[in-house]
């Protein structure tokens, strides 16, 4: 049983079968191995994907091994049931997205690497495996798998086989079926096939064809389909880099490499949206990682002009050619994050080409940058060139050049940039009137879009600007696409050259093989799957079920929205509905780098990545599920409760989905309903908790020590038994402040600074106070601690207890702004504090006052940093070398703030040799570490960072925040916290 099915049935809520498929459900118990869910909730999480389309499936199976595919493939062949395979569910196109469907989720347990075989070039993994995951093993042969979709972090490569998946690299390698060798296929009648080469009319081909069975007919209907069609397929088939329309009757039957002539289903089945069985395992080859890369970056003032650049660029052997319009560097511009990307562009860009070039095909990688150089800005169109040959310097152009899904999704309003014909492709040489052309198109139906992604092989991301909310733009959509199908077959082109058919494309393939290819499809399909059950109305559909993209949208014509009377201030994100709406599907969420989602991680479950939670809010605003539902206890806790706060969403969701604040509303929302629990209103008031605790010190640390003292906390409170408690300090910060006092007065100051004592520096870890007030007065800063404060109001928020926390932001602004108007700044020790100055009070309270306390307050690491403090200090000589390397891990509200960086870098110019983790939230996350329920899946996520702290070559570990530094104490074997980063700095201060 999965961790989260365990906490799900700790709850002791009831999770009843839909009412129609409750047999099924029943029968699907008793024959897996795995999960199953056929309850509302999962039926909601399993409804949509990356794309435009919603539709409920019966309810979703988790197998665990072959044995559960082909035990669950036959009890739906019993129902009269269809079968969707997934992976991550970040497809473009609505190929993970099925009515009625029984959805083989392949990523919670089928996700192993099975084997590899450097000195081959050759692995087995199952379908689960995330292809990142794939490439850091590989990694260490100098390996890796060719195609690299921009959903690599999260996307499976079994998804990636369903789609034909291919990214910015095709150039050089094209796509998923040239790498797929071998497969293990569950057929729609439970049977198991294993594809690979087969060399026709040879000994092994005959015992195969042999057969009474499926597989027999399977491989004569092919053989004689593409012999007999050999002739159409030559014609109509397009000669690109990229083509993923249809199933791959072009590349079944080639001449190996020993001459020979072979068939392989394997090819076949890549691309066939699991419409023709289930991937459960494959064999794919590996190519060597290049040792070294470098990027030119070519701007035209003209977009036509740096399209007809891209056919030119191509003979120069590029690895990549990329595109971006000014409407891209536009939106980056305006943008926080992306601006600094951006800024390098010059003035009057109307978009460019970025070439890569890697050191397998040159020797000399400044060399082609030289030619390129001479050939497209002294002799061509391009005005100017940016240059890049370090890691860094080209990690920031990709970073710009990915940016521009994110930045277009997330447009204010209804109207979005929608995928529907986003990846047509044509030869290169046709690009620049195809795109001349395709303007036309849109201009005719009084639309725009931005134009950028995958020139060097004729794939343009055009994503028209529409509301399909509204009928006449779903039908404009159709129009569109009819339109520029048009076009792109005019163009010997492919209606899709990355993000496959599904929902959105399926119903044009007749237009672009013609009608003998369209029956071979058909043919396949039925010999295949008789009964139309493998993810029907993919690739190919049934004459009295034909596929309309205009059905089983997510959002139509009849789509609706309750806007909820909020607390928080949501107008800067359109309203409560709009900022949930944000959430496109993409599943980015799923990732296992940056800090989103940590609850995920920790537990692989779909409810508890910021999609599975937005689905849920969006089903319940639009009354897809009783919007009553929301405040239910089951919703809160089920949904709401997994999610630790830790606004990596807002940061990390290319839509910027703030899932942290959307919680904290519906749990204000829902204390208004119900009184809050012992234990909320216990953390939410920590404050005062902690303040008789250090009063009643050392005294207060005795009683959890006690023998079943905990066991009582535990089943009263709700508080962890096995958790570490902090302890409480008979002197707080404040006390040992006001008896030393300031040793920096005003007068003598350069820059005066409150500083603020969160709760756990003042009663709990004095230690970084302390030393942030040395360091302070060491660089010439005047510090005080305010008399008047309140707690900062951040406990008081992360539990939903938003009149209070309004309370004690209200009294902190009066404190606050009197001091800013005479020159002072705020600075806390404790990251999530600082961050509540910064962020959430504008929402609390929003207002002049409340933007000015967040310009002017600051994390203790990041004042030092951004008024260079610190090399003040080292310019006077009040720093010694500090010797010794350090392994930091940072804070969640400051990664999601973009402000983390600051404390690395003041530690290297303290003297220290930093690793910063790659790490995401420490599982803490405040009170939710300390609750009972929670315990386990927190202990889970912290194991994902004791594994980077066990990587890191740093001789220390530090952490600026206090839950992270408990969650790394409290880890077997150790004694105490590790030290916060301005401690290191007062460790170098000179005597």
């Amino acid at each position: 049983m999965s961790e989260f099915e365990t906490y799900r049935e700790e709850r002791g809520h009831d999770h009843p079968d839909a009412e129609e498929y409750v047999e099924l459900a029943e029968d699907l118990r008793d024959a897996v191995a795995g999960e199953v869910r056929f309850d509302e909730y999962s039926q909601v999480l399993y409804a949509t994907d990356g794309s435009i389309y919603q539709a409920r499936p019966a309810g979703a199976v988790f197998p665990r091994n072959v044995e559960d595919v082909q035990a669950a493939v036959r009890v739906a062949e019993k129902h009269g049931v269809p079968i969707l395979a997934r992976g991550a569910g970040s497809s473009l196109a609505g190929q993970a997205v099925g009515p009625g469907c029984v959805v083989l989720d392949m990523t919670v347990y089928m996700d192993e690497i099975l084997d590899i075989r450097p000195d081959e070039q050759r692995a087995r993994v199952q379908p689960g495996v995330v292809q990142d995951h794939f490439d850091e093993y590989a990694g260490q042969w100098g390996l890796k798998f060719a195609p690299d979709p921009a959903s690599s972090n999260r996307a499976t490569i079994g998804g990636g086989m369903g789609n034909n998946s291919t990214g910015a690299h095709s150039v050089r390698y094209g796509i998923t079926d040239a790498y797929t060798e071998e497969l293990k296929v569950v057929l729609s009648d439970g049977s198991l096939i294993h594809t690979r080469e087969v060399v026709l009319d040879s000994p092994e081909y005959e015992e195969i064809v042999s057969k009474d069975d499926r597989e027999a007919a399977i491989y004569e209907t092919v053989r004689g389909l593409v012999e007999e069609h050999e002739e159409e397929i030559e014609t109509r088939y397009p000669e690109l880099k990229r083509n993923v329309s249809g199933y791959n009757l072009d590349r079944v039957i080639y001449e190996n490499d020993d001459g020979e002539r072979v068939i392989n289903l394997s090819k076949l089945l890549v691309g066939s949206e699991s419409s023709l069985g289930v991937i459960v395992e494959a064999e794919i080859s590996l190519v060597t990682l290049p040792e070294e890369t470098s990027l030119a970056l070519y701007c035209f003032d003209d977009l036509i002009d740096a399209l007809r650049a891209v056919p030119e660029a191509l003979e120069f052997e590029p690895s990549a050619v990329e595109l971006m319009d000014s409407e891209v560097f536009r939106l980056a511009r305006d943008n926080e994050e992306f601006a600094q990307y951006e800024e390098p562009i010059p003035d009057g860009t109307e978009a460019s080409i970025m070439l890569e070039f890697d050191s397998e095909l040159h020797e000399d990688l400044e060399e082609p940058i030289r030619e390129t150089n001479a050939h497209f800005v002294e002799e061509g169109d391009a005005f100017d060139v940016l240059e890049a040959y370090s890691e860094d310097d080209q990690a920031r152009m990709w970073k710009l050049r990915k940016a521009a899904i994110p930045l277009l999704m997330s447009l204010e309003g209804d109207p979005k940039p929608y995928p529907f014909i986003e990846d047509a492709t044509v030869p290169p040489e046709e690009l620049a009137e195809y795109v001349q052309e395709f303007m036309e198109i849109l201009e005719d139906h009084d639309t725009s879009a931005a134009y950028f992604a995958h020139a060097g092989s004729g794939t343009l991301h055009i994503r028209p600007i529409l509301n399909l909310k509204e009928d006449g733009d779903i039908q404009k959509m159709l129009s569109i696409a009819d339109d520029v199908t048009d076009l792109v077959k005019e163009r010997h082109g492919s209606f899709s050259g990355e993000h496959g058919d599904g929902l959105a494309r399926t119903q044009f393939n007749r237009k672009m093989y013609g009608e003998d290819l369209w029956e071979a499809f058909l043919e396949i399909k039925e010999t295949f799957d008789p009964d139309w059950r493998m993810n029907p109305g993919k690739v190919v559909f049934q004459e009295d079920d034909p596929t309309d993209m205009r059905e089983n949208l997510r959002y139509g014509a009849e789509y609706s929205s309750v806007e909820p009377q909020t607390k928080l201030d949501f107008s800067k994100e359109g309203g409560f509905s709009q900022l949930v709406e944000l959430c496109n599907g993409c599943g980015t969420c799923r990732q296992t780098d940056d800090v989103m989602c940590p609850t995920y991680r920790g537990s692989k479950d779909e409810i508890e990545t910021t999609r599975g939670r937005a689905n849920m809010l969006r089903a319940a605003i639009s009354g897809e599920i009783d919007e009553e539902e929301m405040y239910s206890k089951q919703f809160q806790e089920e949904v709401l409760d997994l999610c630790v706060g830790c606004k990596g969403c807002k940061n990390d969701c290319p839509t910027g989905v703030d899932m942290a604040k959307l919680k904290t509303e519906v749990k204000h929302q829902y204390h208004e309903r119900e009184s809050p629990s012992l234990r909320t209103r216990v953390f939410a008031n920590i404050d005062q908790l902690s303040w008789l605790g250090s009063k009643l010190a050392p005294l207060s640390n005795v009683g959890p020590k006690l023998p079943g003292s905990r066991k009582v906390m535990e089943k009263a409170v709700g508080i962890a038994s096995d958790r570490k408690l902090p302890p409480f300090e008979s002197e707080s910060l404040t006390e040992w402040y006001a008896e030393r006092g300031s040793r920096i007065s005003e007068e003598e100051a350069d820059r005066k600074v409150l500083l603020f004592p969160d709760t756990f520096t003042n009663y709990s870890y004095p230690d970084p106070g302390k030393a942030a007030i040395r360091v302070l007065e060491a660089a010439g800063v005047h510090v005080r601690i305010p008399d008047d404060y309140a707690p900062s109001g951040r406990a008081a928020y992360s539990t939903g207890r938003l009149d209070l926390a309004e309370e004690r932001a209200r009294t902190n602004v009066e404190t606050f702004i009197p001091y800013i108007d005479d020159d002072w700044e705020i600075v806390a020790i404790e990251p999530s504090d600082a961050v509540v100055f910064q962020d959430e009070y504008r929402d609390i309270l929003p207002g002049e006052e409340t933007d000015r306390i967040a310009e002017h307050s600051y994390g203790v690491m990041e004042y030092l940093d951004t008024h260079r403090l610190i090399d003040d200090l080292t310019d006077a000589g009040r720093l010694i070398d500090a010797g010794g390397s350090l392994t930091y891990h940072g804070h969640c509200h400051q990664k999601a703030t973009a402000k983390d960086h600051h404390a690395v870098g003041v530690l290297r110019r303290a003297g220290y040799d930093v690793d910063p983790l790659d790490s995401g939230c420490c599982g803490m996350a405040g009170s939710f570490g300390y609750e009972a329920e929670h315990y386990d899946l927190s202990k889970s996520i912290a194991s994902i960072l004791f594994e980077k702290i066990d990587r890191s070559d740093g001789e220390e570990v530090v952490a600026p925040g206090a839950s992270c530094r408990s969650q790394i104490g409290d880890r077997d074997g150790r004694s105490e916290n590790p030290p916060h980063p301005i401690e290191k700095v007062e460790a170098v201060l000179a005597p």
